[in-house]
């Protein structure tokens, strides 16, 4: 056990430390790109740009108003506000005036919003649209009966309660520090809208069997009648394609694949179809790959892609930015995070602690990078001693069963209201993310935050995806689930421990470098500190080393933390602006 390093990561960084403008080189260009690549039309309105808003106090009174840049919230420096940080008693209201030169009444308008922290009421010159809970996954309304031609304006309210009722938050805190980061609010994926015709895809689930060289679909459409129509710009891909079954508002497709090359890291390769049903027409793509968990030649449990054993080498990815926070400010900004951790010899990223807006799934996709995602944690307020401290240092206490129990009181998910809300946040994100060909396993809990029977909602979450492995809970409260054996090591030697399961270090590492000024603030929060970028390195080499070593031992996955700095956390392999790589 490392002790000093131990107790030097419990202690609080200074919040009084000097802070700084902090920014990355990537121009705002309106995040203007298709906004949900598997189900693509022509049809697209992007509604992104200066919104009028106003955030309103328990009092009644207008505490920050004025007009801001969507899609950042408020507690961005993009959104050019006064970067007011939205409190769980106050109210964020948008308006947004668009116009329709012409409405078609033979279609439906369909407005789209990829995410809005945490509960938003919507509203259409003065009628309610309804509302949507949970600040991580898209929604939908078909506004056609309330759209008019010339002027319509578009209302939003919005409250963020962050740990007061059990909705998913992540990392944000209204008070910041160490591994806790900014709390953000409202608006911060695309929002869009669509015209489709009156028979439509509502939506699609993909399905690929590499072992029966076929991609089965369930395609969802408003009303059964239109005729169905796939095809691909591929001559040689389709063999043929049938409607196996019609049931309620689903068809169930079957298409038989003639060759075609199997998707990996290495060799990314993707296809992509065209698909009419009726009137509406849209593309999509897949890719034909298999994740799974198999013993090897010698009896070792192992993870694998495409039935055989494959190391995934990770690293834990926040996908934070300080001019925007959870939202990136480009495409190019999501690409470049890829493209640089790739360069750096990981073939996975675990993403942590939000949903990405689909355009990073696709991008990770057609880059070949697999992807581990967690459901994002949520609850009331953690007991960070007794969830996360205690169990770090004490690791019996968080691998005995029987104990759990006592540790779980302290999880912030105790009550049935918070339970209810973990359920319906958890399928949407699974439902959400289903298709995304990338993505090679789910994790339910980490460190205790917001967990509770992990048992039970396993079997739930297997009913909503049993295609890929899932992680129950990662670090140290495992509750005896789950398809891999998950630890969190830090502060002790690494070294493989035998299990029935697949054995995975998911967290590991957080080697800290302050560089310069390339910080948020002067404070260093991480579990190793360096103050030379030579001692970083040989540390680091040192450590990877390691990993290689225990890899023929039985280790089938590692997780090093982590890929940026963040705000205190300058454990990142880049700065926090990314414009600093520490390695050489």
């Amino acid at each position: 056990m490392y002790w000093k390093e131990m107790l030097g990561a419990i202690a609080k960084p200074n919040k009084d430390g000097k802070t700084y403008e902090l920014s990355t080189d990537y121009k705002f260009e309106g995040l203007l790109e298709y906004p949900r690549p598997q189900l693509q039309r022509k049809s697209y309105i992007n509604l992104n740009g200066q919104w009028d808003y106003r955030i309103i106090n328990g009092k009644g009174q207008v505490c920050s108003s004025g007009s801001i840049l969507v899609p950042f919230s408020p507690e961005t420096k993009l959104s050019g506000t006064d970067m007011h940080i939205l409190l769980p008693e106050e109210t964020l209201e948008y308006t947004k005036v668009f116009e329709i030169d012409k409405v078609k009444r033979s279609k439906h308008l369909l407005l789209h919003f990829g995410a809005v922290d945490q509960v938003a009421h919507v509203s259409l010159n003065g009628i309610n649209l309804g509302s949507h809970e949970g600040g991580f996954t898209a929604f939908t309304f078909d506004i056609t009966d309330y759209v008019v031609e010339g002027n319509n304006e578009l209302k939003v309210k919005v409250r963020d309660y962050t740990d007061r009722i059990g909705y998913a938050r992540g990392k944000q805190s209204i008070e910041p520090s160490g591994m806790w980061y900014t709390a953000q609010s409202g608006i911060w994926q695309t929002v869009w809208m669509e015209w489709v015709p009156d028979a439509f895809v509502t939506d699609l689930k993909i399905n690929p069997d590499i072992d029966g060289n076929k991609l089965n679909m369930i395609i969802k459409v408003s009303e059964m009648k239109g005729h169905l129509d796939i095809s691909s710009s591929n001559q040689d891909l389709i063999k043929e394609y049938r409607v196996n079954n019609i049931k309620d508002d689903k068809l169930y497709v079957t298409i038989e694949l003639n060759q075609y090359q199997l998707w990996s890291p290495e060799d990314p390769v993707l296809y992509f179809l065209n698909i009419s049903y009726g009137k509406d027409s849209f593309s999509t793509y897949f890719a034909m790959r298999h994740f799974g968990v198999a013993r090897d030649e010698k009896g070792i449990p192992r993870l694998t892609l495409n039935h055989k054993p494959y190391f995934m080498n990770g690293i834990l990815d926040q996908g934070y930015y300080p001019e925007s926070l959870m939202t990136p400010p480009s495409d190019a900004a999501m690409i470049n995070d890829i493209e640089t951790i790739k360069s750096l010899g990981f073939n996975m990223i675990r993403k942590h602690c939000k949903i990405e807006p689909m355009r990073w799934y696709f991008h990770c996709d057609r880059l070949g990078m697999i992807v581990w995602q967690d459901i994002v944690n949520g609850g009331t307020k953690y007991d960070m001693n007794m969830i996360c401290n205690i169990p770090t240092v004490v690791r019996p206490f968080g691998n005995a069963k029987d104990k759990n129990r006592l540790f779980l009181r302290f999880t912030g998910r105790n009550t049935e209201k918070s339970k209810e809300v973990w359920f319906k946040e958890c399928k949407e994100m699974m439902h959400q993310l289903y298709n995304v060909p990338s993505l090679g396993q789910w994790c339910l809990f980490n460190e205790g935050w917001g967990q509770f029977d992990a048992a039970g909602c396993l079997d739930f979450a297997k009913e909503i995806d049993d295609t890929r492995p899932i992680d129950a809970a990662s670090g140290w409260f495992h509750e005896g689930c789950g398809d891999v054996f998950s630890e969190h090591v830090y502060f002790e030697e690494l070294k493989v421990k035998r299990n029935r399961r697949p054995y995975v270090i998911s967290e590991y590492g957080g080697y800290s470098l302050k560089v310069g000024t390339h910080v948020k603030r002067d404070a260093v929060y991480g579990y190793k500190k360096y103050q030379q970028q030579h001692e970083l390195q040989n540390a680091y080499d040192e450590l990877m080393a390691k990993i290689k070593s225990l890899q023929e031992e039985g280790l089938s996955a590692a997780v090093f933390t982590q890929a940026t700095d963040i705000e205190d956390e300058v454990n990142g392999l880049m700065t926090y602006d990314r414009k600093v790589q520490k390695l050489y």
